[in-house]
């Protein structure tokens, strides 16, 4: 079956062989996540003809747990039987909802409980638009007042190694004639392909770019991402500068604070000297919860101190505010639990 949600209106009366306001009537209900039974305008023998060939929804919600502070964990169900995950932020600047692009993941970095089991497939774009127009439905947003307001590539998965279809997600997206998210209120977070970043600097697309470090050093860094086996931390930064020069937009650069791993005065020195030199910022995020049994989450001291040891050497720096830790916030963890439970 094909997802409807992977089409832009043009492509849609192609596809299905209907004219322009046709298609535009579809579209209207894809974008409200309106199963075919629900597109009221179409006739009954139309709606049963693409029942037959196509789906409208290409995930449903499967479980959705909320925390005192208003973060929303989503549990969705492919069509295939797979499970992945989201998380619903409220801010008083708007809305952000981030998406997987993965199910599962192949970078393996040992914090992380996403990878844990590997890549099982990638997410078409009609799937990752899916999380997007559910959440938005489901908090009681709509195309012209939008629920969801921000979105963030930083689910499960790495967006940069299902390119393809990430890029396509980006321009469903972002289409005037759906949820309209504008390019800059979208941020992409990879954990460090090179090439990847290079290429996606050259689609000058606007979006903003986090590339997660962890770590100041080649040898502490291949510890805790395997990923920089492939792609040394020069490597890394120089593409961080090119996608700076490319599209004009500061550079942040994600580290998660493992208490025994990557918090000495040291790693703040060698931390300070990769990231100055261009516009960047360092998000500093504490641990959540222990994926590999000998690594620890900081005290909320010890993260303050190593963010004064960056800020006194002349870093912009901030720790990230910690949402939803109780609903098993952190990328993968819920769906990793409620594997184990068999659902």
């Amino acid at each position: 079956m094909e997802f409807l949600t992977e089409y832009t209106t043009e492509e849609l009366a192609e596809r299905l062989g209907v004219p322009a306001f046709r298609a535009r009537q579809i579209k209207k209900w894809l974008t409200l996540y309106r199963d075919f039974e629900e597109m009221t305008d179409l006739s009954k023998t139309f709606r049963a003809q693409l029942v037959r060939s196509f789906t409208a929804q290409p995930l449903t919600i499967l479980d959705c747990i909320e925390a005192k502070d208003g973060t929303k964990k989503y549990l969705y169900r492919l069509t295939d039987g797979n499970v992945i995950e989201g998380v619903f932020m409220r801010y008083k600047y708007g809305n952000t909802l981030c998406v997987s692009t993965q199910v599962g993941c192949r970078m393996g970095c040992t914090f992380c409980a996403s990878g844990q089991g590997g890549l099982i497939r990638n997410l078409t774009a009609g799937e990752i638009l899916a999380q997007v127009l559910a959440v938005n439905r489901d908090a009681g947003g709509n195309a012209d007042r939008r629920a969801v307001t921000n979105v963030v590539l930083m689910g499960m998965g790495e967006p940069l190694d299902n390119y393809d279809n990430v890029l396509r997600f980006l321009r469903l997206v972002s289409a005037e004639d759906g949820l309209n998210v504008s390019l800059r209120n979208i941020s992409l977070s990879t954990c460090g392909l090179a090439d990847r970043i290079r290429q996606f600097a050259d689609e000058r697309t606007g979006v903003n770019l986090t590339i997660s470090l962890h770590a100041a050093t080649d040898e502490r860094r291949r510890e805790i991402m395997p990923i920089a086996r492939r792609w040394s931390l020069a490597e890394v930064i120089g593409a961080a500068k090119y996608y700076f020069e490319r599209t004009g937009r500061r550079v942040i650069f994600e580290y998660v604070l493992i208490a025994n791993r990557n918090m000495t005065e040291e790693d703040a020195r060698n931390l300070a000297s990769l990231v100055r030199g261009f516009p960047t910022h360092v998000n500093l995020i504490a641990l959540n919860g222990r994926v590999s049994g000998d690594q620890l989450p900081p005290t909320r001291a010890q993260a303050e101190a190593f963010c004064k040891r960056l800020t006194d050497l002349g870093v912009s720096a901030t720790i990230r505010r910690s949402m939803g830790g109780e609903i098993e916030g952190a990328c993968g963890q819920l769906r990793r639990k409620r594997i184990e439970e068999g659902v």
